[in-house]
């Protein structure tokens, strides 16, 4: 195993499905925890990261510690974070009274109930269940680091890297690009583990955008939530709808009637918090996708017959000025997105 075997009298495990893997420690599925066990992988991910001997790396989920040793070889300092009291124990005796042992901090705790300290870099291996919170957890996170090299469910990591006109472009997509570029790295085969999970693998690095593209979080994920409830529809499809336009009609009269509050609306975001942009179960199909046939099957009549909407008028009208009213969410690009809501916005039309 990567790191160096730990040498322990061989256990009487025979062949059952709990057996220990390392240090005695049997390894649970049902938490994510999938041990990389090959040290030629753990070298490309260490070499990937581009790490200098003065970063602050942090690790999460770091094990039985292969991955760290490698870690702790290349940089500073690692700051590893670990759910697991077990192979907190473990960890830290690996390492006791080592030369490596005063550059490894150990935080026993639920990442995604961790304040986090200052980072360079983050390199994970981490349990699939928690990749989109943990995601924007990130992602928010000030200040921005370097990058993160983080192992993904490979059906997650293609959406993360997704290109408009891909199947797997989603809300998930447009919401992490807007924060970052990502890049996939390698992929990785499910008998890189101990114990092997049930799907391949995927590693990507993640960039934070500096600086920032600026977006009112709740305004932008009410815009794109609307825009890929039917990914494959035409946006004049979306926007005729009865009860999207009865959302946005209401939030214009709204604002309409608070505009003596000068900054109302500018000033809802202040932090720009964007944890809660992972906040929905994005490793499932996040939108409903109509890949088959794309008629306008099911537009609702937005205008009761023989009513005419002077509003409906005003959404569409945003939508012919920029040219997006035939236009399709899976196809449009992140620049388009931001121009189509800035174009709203002009009208005096907003999503939160």
């Amino acid at each position: 195993m990567a790191g160096g075997k730990i040498k322990k009298e061989k256990s009487k495990s025979g062949t059952g499905a709990h057996a220990p893997y390392q240090g005695g420690i049997s390894f649970h599925k049902s938490k994510g925890q999938h041990i990389l066990k090959n040290p030629l992988l753990v070298d490309t991910i260490v070499q990937k990261a581009g790490i200098k001997s003065t970063d602050v790396i942090l690790e999460i989920g770091p094990g039985t510690g292969n991955l760290t040793k490698k870690l702790l070889e290349a940089g500073k300092m690692v700051i590893a974070v670990e759910v697991d009291p077990r192979m907190v124990l473990e960890l830290q005796r690996r390492f006791q009274g080592t030369p490596l042992s005063n550059r490894l901090k150990v935080i026993q705790g639920d990442v995604l109930k961790t304040e986090l300290p200052y980072f360079d870099i983050c390199v994970a291996n981490i349990p699939y269940q928690i990749s989109s919170p943990l995601t924007f957890k990130l992602l928010s996170h000030q200040p921005a680091f370097r990058c993160a090299i983080i192992m993904f469910q490979r059906e997650f990591a293609m959406r993360l890297v997704a290109q408009p006109g891909d199947k797997l472009y989603s809300r998930l997509t447009v919401n992490t690009q807007l924060l970052a570029r990502i890049f996939h790295l390698l992929k990785v085969g499910k008998n890189n583990f101990r114990p092997p999970p049930k799907v391949d693998s995927s590693v990507v690095r993640i960039e934070p955008r500096k600086p920032r593209i600026e977006v009112k979080q709740k305004e932008w994920d009410g815009f794109l939530r609307i825009c890929f409830n039917r990914k494959n529809k035409t946006l004049g499809s979306i926007f005729r709808q009865k009860t999207v336009l009865s959302l946005l009609e209401k939030n214009y009269k709204t604002l309409q009637a608070l505009q003596l509050s000068q900054g109302l609306v500018e000033n809802k975001d202040p932090d720009m918090d964007f944890s809660g942009l992972g906040d929905s179960n994005e490793n499932e199909a996040m939108e409903i996708d109509d890949d088959e046939v794309d008629e306008e099957l099911d537009v609702e009549g937005g205008d009761a017959e023989g009513e005419a909407s002077e509003f409906k008028d005003k959404v569409l009208g945003v939508l012919k000025e920029g040219d997006f009213e035939d236009k399709r969410s899976s196809k449009l690009t992140l620049q388009e997105f931001l121009y189509l809501l800035s174009l709203f916005n002009k009208a005096g039309i907003h999503f939160s």
